[in-house]
């Protein structure tokens, strides 16, 4: 029996959050090189975004990670650093299985973002064949086409006060997925920078989470990595996909802790 485009490609963040199961995430904005999935799958993450919005990544090393994240059964997303349509194509035809938008004020600027991340009848992607999503293989267009929308995120950040006073407009536009609260940035947004747990953001997610429960949407969690007593509260409340950190902080906690331990166990006697 000869394989469907439904059978290549699937969005293993999107089949768990329907199960309503934990979904772990990394940000890569530091390391260029496809290493860096594989180690992502060896430490037991089920996705990672590349950061485009706060990195200097090119295209070109954004789409080789995305490659390497379908290869390895590590869902790649990827921030994009503007919600221009072409911006947004270019990242999925590139080996993207969502797209995380960042600064949406409102319902407009969601439906906008579906509507470059997905085929007509539903958006206006522009259709090109042989992706890497289908191993280069070419489908008709419609059954491609179909296959590739079903397994493909739009992701809304949630990072203002504006984005929250319409956010359950935007848990309402169709084809929105999931929304991701941007805590640092809503902190600032909100006048209490760096305040973490005041009571303001916890209101914000429980009004996230409201919204999605009201329209079949999932709640996302970012930026409280050194939070995680916090991000555990979220998760009772009902979020499900935790964006935990990046590679440069990973990367940079451990060569500090490393370097902290080696120096007090192995610190030399003072001479006499």
């Amino acid at each position: 029996m000869e394989e469907s485009p439904r059978d290549l490609v699937r969005n293993g963040v999107k089949e768990k959050l329907a199960r309503n199961e934990l979904v772990l995430s990394m940000t890569v904005r530091l390391v260029r090189s496809i290493e860096i999935v594989s180690i992502a799958q060896s430490a037991g993450f089920d996705s990672f975004y590349v950061d485009l919005e706060h990195s200097s990544f090119s295209l070109d090393a954004t789409a080789q990670l995305c490659v390497a994240g379908l290869s390895l059964g590590v869902t790649p997303f990827v921030r994009v650093p503007s919600l221009a349509p072409d911006c947004i194509a270019r990242v999925l035809d590139g080996g993207a299985l969502g797209v995380i938008a960042p600064h949406v004020q409102g319902a407009d600027e969601a439906a906008r973002v579906v509507r470059a991340a997905k085929y007509p009848p539903y958006g206006a992607r522009s259709f090109t064949a042989a992706l890497p999503h289908l191993k280069f293989r070419s489908f008709p267009s419609a059954e491609a086409g179909a296959a590739i929308d079903a397994a493909t995120m739009v992701v809304i950040m949630i990072e203002s006060a504006a984005a929250l006073d319409a956010v359950e407009a935007i848990a309402a536009v169709d084809g929105v997925d999931m929304l991701f609260i941007g805590t640092n940035d809503l902190c600032a947004e909100l006048g209490i920078p760096g305040q973490l747990d005041h009571p303001m953001i916890r209101q914000a997610y429980a009004a996230c989470m409201r919204a999605c429960e009201s329209h079949g949407k999932h709640l996302g969690i970012g930026g409280l990595n050194a939070n995680p007593a916090l991000a555990a509260e979220f998760v009772e409340l009902g979020a499900r996909y935790v964006s935990t950190g990046t590679d440069l902080s990973f990367l940079s906690t451990g060569a500090a802790s490393k370097a902290r331990q080696m120096r007090e166990r192995f610190s030399p006697r003072p001479f006499n």
